[in-house]
């Protein structure tokens, strides 16, 4: 895979271009990426990690000039930027990052999209972003009405069936189709993006103990079992509704490969506790590669160079390795 990466340049006021120099002073021409985004808001950073951003013209040109310095493809923002401040002026230039980012993997130009972190609110006040988070908008970009969210690390993977909503909403937006449509995302790309050949998932229930066989809740014996039970009649290796809170521990987490949770902290929660610093942030379903730092801008730390680079370096490590997959997975099933 020689094509590039492309990094997004995230909320330029917060720890965004800190973790990116960070990360390229870490990779040093390991992994070939650039940068789209305003120069200027990145210069103070790489100043004081006395890393060299290199501009370029063309995402082709990054490969070769990677291992120099950070690859950087400008693009003029609206106002500069005081670290922790956010302006909302520059949301329409974070959202063309973004959008830049998807056109030129959907023109074959670069192997995947990698995002730094964005702040939804300066995008709503700023340009009138009407979409929850980074997954909805990506969704959209790629043609598709809803794509899935899976959190990795390497103890553990887990993918949300419902994501930014209030919990009170979750029992109403669950449904067996929403459920079955992320079972199998979930399984085609863990064959696809991370060449586990026979996925095995684990199902958590909605409610306590899994329902408890009915007395804490029904929808585990009225839509979550049979549908498992349909789908293991077709061969899919799944096992649940299990109780959430006995799913985690090192010994259940070797008994499969990716974690179906029904809500959004039941799945971030014990991946986080069990490595907060390297978890990534993997959209699945779109028709390119996406991957992103699992944590936000962080502006309480912004220029201070207190922000850990780990979740971001993760990232670029594990889009470039689904890429490779992907490909592989791609030309032998043509």
């Amino acid at each position: 895979m020689n094509l590039p990466l492309a990094l997004t340049c995230g909320e330029p006021a917060g720890v965004a271009p800190e973790i990116t120099v960070a990360a390229w002073n870490a990779l040093r021409g390991q992994i070939s990426f650039f940068v789209i985004g305003d120069r200027q808001h990145f210069e103070t950073a790489a100043e004081m990690a006395a890393v060299s951003l290199i501009d370029i013209q063309t995402p082709e040109q990054a490969s070769a000039r990677v291992s120099r310095g950070l690859p950087f493809l400008h693009q003029e923002f609206a106002s500069s930027v005081t670290p922790g401040v956010p302006v909302p002026e520059n949301a329409a230039g974070v959202i063309e990052s973004i959008s830049k980012a998807v056109g030129f993997v959907q023109a074959g130009r670069c192997s995947a999209v990698c995002t730094n972190p964005i702040n939804k609110l300066a995008l709503k006040v700023g340009a009138g972003f009407p979409y929850p988070g980074h997954t909805e908008y990506l969704a959209a970009l790629g043609g598709k009405g809803r794509s899935v969210m899976m959190l990795s690390a390497p103890e553990l993977r887990v993918v949300p069936v419902t994501i930014h909503l209030p919990l009170a909403d979750v029992p109403q937006t669950l449904s067996e189709g929403l459920l079955e449509e992320t079972i199998r995302t979930t399984v085609l790309s863990l064959k696809r993006d991370f060449g586990v050949a026979s996925p095995r998932l684990a199902v958590a229930g909605l409610n306590p103990h899994a329902g408890e066989g009915g007395t804490m809740g029904s929808e585990e014996t009225e839509m979550i079992e049979p549908l498992l039970e349909r789908l293991r009649d077709e061969g899919l290796d799944l096992t649940g509704p299990l109780s959430a809170d006995t799913m985690f521990h090192p010994a259940a987490r070797a008994t499969y490969d990716a974690a179906i949770c029904m809500y959004h902290d039941q799945a971030l929660i014990p991946i986080k506790t069990v490595n907060f610093s390297a978890g990534v942030n993997v959209t699945l379903g779109l028709p390119f590669i996406r991957t992103s730092p699992d944590h936000g801008t962080a502006f309480d730390i912004a220029g201070q160079g207190k922000a850990d680079p780990t979740s971001l370096i993760e990232a670029l490590k594990t889009a470039q390795s689904m890429a490779g997959m992907r490909a592989a997975y791609d030309a032998q099933h043509a």
